[in-house]
């Protein structure tokens, strides 16, 4: 892929080390369960200048009202518990509190919590599978996914249909746990969705997180990692499709406040149609306390046609010169033509070498789901994706 940066988009980025936390308004947001603590956005805060309020369908500034327009459906293995709870259970915000407006409003708006647990030195036979079907109408939501000491599983997160939707999620690993999350966003073209995944990583616990956006006229999510003790690790992917008219936000944060501990954080998108809209942002914050940390962060991002724009900002801030690593890259390059003469040259005709190299892209994130099925899935929808475009 090209190192140049097609019209329409940009790349920027900041290394700060030590300091007056410059980067605090995008690494340090309050964090409360009040929406009244959270003023009403209006596009000029750092926060919200890359999204098109307009189009939160009242998300942001509470006219957004619950009609029960989704339909849930949660298959948990015999290993595994769900419960349905109250906002006063204490297994609730343990990962992390709300860090802006539209998740506050949705913490405030559910009408019951759904907590899984994984008992601890528990392996599930299969994955807890949580499906957000929207039938049309407006829903808040509020998952917890707990998994005990030296348990593993995996969680896959399905949304499809049309809906207005405020979702956070949250991930609580104990010691020596391991968890893959899988979040697929394959909303109708006119769904609307934002929500928080705050994930809270133990000590010597693995967190891997793939984040797959395809759908929805608007979708903005908020990934974000604490640690609660040494040893903690966190693999945070991403893929994303952004087709016509779709904006589609991805707003990252990496909290190393906590010594001896890794992220690592991949997220690639590819772009074709006019004003289809992607925005990366990926912020690490490595704290003074935290020696040892080891982090890197990349976004790479395929534009397939004119008209489309990428906003990619990574942002590391640094307060302790005892770490073992840390970088991040960004970069935006037009769909090569080399590529695909390398391709026809050898009989392969262009659509099909279209389709292998976007594959090709992509291959390394599909890779880390583990699950055939879901793979193949995504595969098609990437298939689907530019036969459209053809």
């Amino acid at each position: 892929m090209a190192d140049n940066i097609p019209v329409g988009s940009t790349t920027e980025g900041a290394i700060q080390v030590g300091g007056d936390h410059p980067a605090d308004a995008r690494v340090s947001a309050p964090a409360s369960y009040d929406v009244a603590d959270f003023p009403v956005p209006h596009g000029r805060e750092e926060e919200w200048r890359f999204t098109p309020l307009e189009r939160l369908r009242g998300l942001h500034d509470g006219t957004a009202v619950d009609d029960g327009g989704v339909r849930y459906e949660v298959f948990t293995p015999a290993e595994a518990t769900q419960e349905r709870v109250g906002r006063d259970d204490p297994r609730l915000g343990r990962a992390g509190k709300p860090v802006d407006r539209v998740a506050a409003q949705a913490y405030s708006s559910f009408e019951k919590a759904t907590v899984i647990t994984i008992p601890k030195e528990t392996v599930l036979s299969e994955p807890v599978r949580i499906s957000v079907h929207g039938q049309g109408g407006t829903a808040y939501a509020h998952h917890v996914v707990e998994v005990g000491a030296f348990a593993e599983a995996i969680v896959v997160l399905d949304h499809t249909g049309d809906a207005t939707f405020g979702g956070n999620v949250e991930y609580v690993l104990g010691d020596g746990a391991r968890l893959t999350a899988v979040s697929v966003q394959d909303w109708d073209g006119k769904a609307v969705h934002a929500g928080q995944h705050t994930a809270l990583v133990g000590r010597d616990a693995t967190f891997k997180s793939v984040i797959v956006t395809f759908g929805g006229d608007l979708v903005r999510l908020h990934p974000r990692i604490n640690y609660a003790a040494p040893g903690g690790e966190a693999e945070l992917y991403g893929l994303y499709f952004t087709d016509n008219g779709q904006h589609q936000e991805h707003r990252l944060f990496v909290d190393h406040a906590i010594p001896h501990c890794r992220s690592n954080v991949v997220y690639k998108g590819a772009l074709q149609g006019e004003e289809a809209h992607a925005v990366w942002i990926g912020d690490v914050l490595i704290r003074a306390a935290a020696e040892g940390t080891d982090t890197y962060e990349l976004n790479r991002n395929l534009v397939l046609t004119d008209g489309a724009r990428v906003d990619s900002v990574p942002n590391l801030e640094i307060e302790t010169g005892e770490i073992v690593g840390a970088g991040h890259a960004s970069a935006t390059g037009r769909f090569e033509d080399e590529q695909l003469f390398y391709l026809m040259a050898r009989g392969i005709p262009a659509d099909e070498a279209r389709r292998l190299v976007v594959r090709g892209f992509f291959a390394e994130l599909v890779q880390q789901i583990n699950l055939p099925e879901l793979q193949e899935r995504l595969l098609e929808k990437i298939d689907t994706e530019l036969e459209a475009s053809v």
